[in-house]
């Protein structure tokens, strides 16, 4: 399987704001368009319960939520293409194969905790950042953060900056692959 993080963040490396909700000022028409194209190529999504995708292909994706509300794995009883998933209990690529993915794209859409578990996998990681939004309360990305910032965390992990792409010159919002050093 490949392996693509997928996060918006502010100047400040936030994600959310001090109540842990993304932000309007994060909900970014560039940004948005870039994550739906990513998102209607991959062939599984992982999340936590607070993030969302709010995009109206959502309910035809494949994902695995993680949880400490089931032991090992389980339908979630309010989405038939999706599977709740304990990382205590059982690995993720036996939650994959439950989830009826065993090869493709894997994308990881959140949040900190989420983004960690994986952070030694990925293939790529594709970090926007939003430079004229400042959440100095909200929640960080990665763990680490702000002591780190989200460049330093990747880059201790293994992964090398490409080239950034503006992708909402309205806003200032870039997205930078982080491609892991072979």
């Amino acid at each position: 399987m490949r392996f693509e993080g997928f996060v918006i963040v502010s100047a400040d490396g936030r994600l959310a704001n001090e109540r842990n909700v993304m932000p309007r000022e994060l909900k970014i028409e560039g940004d948005k368009r870039f994550f739906t194209a990513a998102l209607d190529r991959v062939d599984l999504i992982v999340h936590g319960r607070p993030s969302q995708e709010e995009q109206p292909n959502a309910p035809r994706r494949r994902r695995v939520i993680l949880t400490t509300k089931v032991a090992t794995s389980a339908p979630d009883p309010s989405n038939p293409k999706a599977l709740l998933w304990n990382p205590a209990g059982c690995p993720f690529d036996v939650a994959a194969r439950e989830a009826g993915v065993a090869s493709g794209t894997v994308a990881i859409i959140g949040g900190p905790r989420v983004f960690d578990m994986f952070m030694d996998r990925y293939d790529v990681f594709w970090l926007s950042v939003a430079s004229r939004v400042h959440l100095p309360d909200g929640e960080p990305c990665f763990p680490g953060v702000p002591a780190r910032s989200p460049r330093e965390i990747l880059a201790s992990h293994g992964l090398r900056a490409g080239e950034p792409q503006l992708i909402d010159a309205e806003h200032d919002v870039s997205v930078t692959p982080w491609r892991r050093v072979a």
